[in-house]
């Protein structure tokens, strides 16, 4: 027989203690630890080994082949290496309205065209608005089955009945285990679901996607062990003012956390971005100043973005500084850099920085693109048309080295570009194209970028 025990648990980090506690040691937050029940199993004998795992060679053990269920969405796809494996747990999450039930709810639709068995339970929706969504996004086959529940013992005796390859559940934070007492989405409930699927899943042979919330960090909301539980870790990604998405895979056992997927959000749902650079460029007759275009990676893949400088006298003795999708210290860096090493003065001018298109820029590899358009819109020159700008700028005025420098030329060469001012250091020599400018230093860099 289980005996009952209770102990207090933070519902924003999950650290656990045996009294309550007004500020939580672990993450800081004030009257966050709530009491929840714990049910400790009674010890095993160790006579019995009948039914105990044993452990075998390396040798003895058969590889199946593995053979992955393609959702048809080749973006999800590539984010998941090829689709969803069998008998795998896989965890997406994402800020509320992102697309996150839809993405799920497509995947579904499609799989069941090709007649393969998908049990989609919403414990957040009925299961009238689960179909009025699914109209909107298309037709469906007759393999697709829809249940609206949150209790988990009953949605896995339904799951054992059916036996579906897919198993959805949105979301794990609706999901309550009866055997124990906290209310739905607390930690304790959260870490149960979702151990009790793991089970299942590997158990049964039936791949299980659960849909998660996030929290205002950003981060799933529930324990941080959630995400060690699960095989694969998905978040999405966007801006609700911007129609596109991005599904990155932060997580991933059966595959590589380097791709990334690009979506639209239409009206009638989510759909795929075959040239998703088109998304950030802005196509003119005529070059601008301040304008310079970077190609970054997202993942394994190239995303050209334009980035706009706006340099401004000011009529204030403390000069602004502004930057929208890049990091504002590090525009501050860079310009410490011109000042320094190129004679610059900025200590009477504002500073504006933008990212086109609500793209986020993280990496240094946009350095030398964000320098350039801030050149450009100093000196008031635009850069020659068809440019494209790459590089690391260190604090000594020199120009690092990048890596997926080919890969980057290529992407850039394919929509048009034909003049490319990279780092010495392993830039696109494979490729023989005419036009790549190789750079040491940042004074080679503006003269090869603002030559006559």
């Amino acid at each position: 027989m289980a005996k009952i025990k209770s102990q207090y648990v933070c519902q924003n980090c999950g650290y656990t203690t045996a009294k309550w506690l007004g500020k939580c040691p672990e993450c800081g937050n004030w009257d966050s630890l709530a009491e929840e029940a714990v049910a400790t199993e009674s010890k095993a004998s160790f006579l019995d080994i009948k039914d105990k795992p044993r452990p075998k060679t390396l040798d003895s053990i058969k590889l199946d082949d593995l053979v992955r269920l393609e959702t048809g969405i080749r973006e999800f796809d590539r984010v998941l290496g090829g689709g969803i494996v069998p008998g795998s747990l896989v965890l997406l999450g994402g800020d509320p309205g992102i697309g996150k039930s839809t993405i799920a709810l497509d995947a579904s639709m499609k799989f069941s065209k090709k007649g393969v068995k998908v049990l989609y339970v919403s414990g957040e929706e009925s299961e009238g608005q689960t179909a009025m969504r699914a109209r909107r996004l298309g037709s469906s086959g007759r393999d697709l089955l829809i249940m609206t529940a949150t209790d988990l013992t009953a949605i896995l005796q339904q799951a054992q009945e059916l036996q579906p390859s897919l198993l959805v559940i949105d979301s794990i934070q609706t999901m309550y285990n009866p055997e124990f007492e906290s209310a739905a989405g607390s930690v304790g409930q959260v870490r149960e679901c979702t151990a009790r699927l793991l089970r299942f899943a590997k158990s049964a042979g039936v791949a299980v996607l659960i849909i998660g919330h996030v929290t205002k960090e950003g981060n799933i909301a529930g324990p941080r062990l959630l995400e060690h539980m699960v095989d694969v870790v998905l978040q999405f990604e966007g801006e609700r003012s911007y129609s596109f998405r991005v599904l990155r895979a932060l997580k991933n056992r059966f595959g590589s956390t380097h791709e990334s997927g690009i979506f639209s959000m239409e009206e009638d749902g989510l759909k795929e971005v075959s040239n998703p650079s088109g998304l950030f460029l802005e196509k003119r007759g005529v070059a601008a100043s301040g304008s310079a275009t970077c190609a970054c990676l997202e993942g394994a893949r190239p995303l050209l973005v334009e980035i706009q400088a706006l340099v401004a006298r000011t009529p204030y003795g403390m000069p602004r500084r502004t930057a929208v999708g890049f990091d504002y210290n590090r525009v501050n860096m860079l310009l410490a850099i011109l000042e320094k090493r190129m004679g610059m003065d900025f200590g009477t001018q504002d500073v504006y920085v933008n990212v086109v298109g609500g793209f986020k820029v993280s990496e240094p590899a946009a350095d030398l693109a964000v320098v350039a358009a801030l050149v450009s819109s100093y000196r008031n020159k635009p850069l020659p048309m068809g440019t494209l700008v790459v590089g690391e700028v260190g604090l000594t005025g020199e120009v690092r080295r990048v890596g997926l420098v080919d890969r980057r030329i290529k992407e850039a060469s394919n929509l048009g570009f034909n003049r490319f001012v990279v780092p010495e250091a392993g830039a696109g020599s494979k490729l023989g194209l005419a036009g790549i400018l190789q750079v040491k230093t940042l004074e080679e860099a503006l003269d090869a970028l603002f030559a006559k």
